[in-house]
């Protein structure tokens, strides 16, 4: 397989038709090599457009789904980011660079382990990863700038939008098969929210979060 070949496909067939036009984006995805965090099984299907199985019941994003949140997100360089769902670590590393910091938590030990493994190895020394939980975010290190939730959830936890600062942005895929959307919700002050529907798509389920009966945007 020719890798960069393949990156150039994945970046003007996947990635630009999806709306990605951002240039600081597109040049972190030439930067921040994806096969690098991709399991060894599935190196070959790295730039495929496609999530790629991880575990059992974890999967890591579409490259196109990857693009667009961090795209949406508009991460500065002076802001502290929050990732839920490290999985290998892919999506730490590209928020990293465009954050001064980022806090990542993964709630499978083995992910857990690669993602510090591949951040390390990739270089990256302003992104750390927790072995826990994220659907309580992370005490003592709010308040975030920006929350990124990388898999799908019945509904955002109010507990995770209280850890944002006034300004501070999340986006996450909100929503149950065959229905979800990515959101993205910017806290306005202490106690309100606004929430911008993004774009219809389906994504694994990030663990720990609680399920709902009902799905409301």
């Amino acid at each position: 397989m020719n890798v960069e070949q393949a990156r150039f496909n994945m970046i003007e067939q996947q990635i630009r038709p999806w709306d990605v036009l951002d240039p600081s984006v597109l040049e972190l995805l030439q930067v921040v090599h994806r096969e690098d965090f991709v399991p060894e099984a599935h190196r070959h299907q790295a730039f495929v457009d496609t999530e790629l199985p991880l575990t059992a019941t974890r999967r890591m994003l579409a490259p196109r789904v990857e693009a667009r949140l961090l795209q949406e997100l508009k991460v500065q360089r002076h802001e502290k980011v929050l990732e839920i769902g490290a999985a290998t670590g892919h999506l730490a590393a590209l928020l990293a660079r465009k954050a001064q910091r980022v806090v990542a938590v993964e709630a499978d030990a083995g992910l857990a382990a690669q993602a510090t493994a591949n951040l390390k190895r990739a270089g990256v020394a302003n992104a750390s990863v927790l072995n826990q939980d994220g659907a309580a975010g992370v005490a003592g290190e709010e308040p975030f700038d920006a929350i990124l939730l990388s898999g799908s959830v019945a509904a955002v936890p109010q507990a995770l939008l209280n850890q944002l600062k006034v300004g501070g942005r999340l986006a996450a895929i909100v929503g149950g098969e065959p229905v979800m959307r990515a959101v993205l919700v910017t806290r306005v002050n202490a106690g309100e929210f606004s929430t911008v529907e993004l774009f219809d798509t389906v994504a694994g389920r990030l663990p720990g979060f609680a399920e709902a009966s009902a799905f409301s945007f």
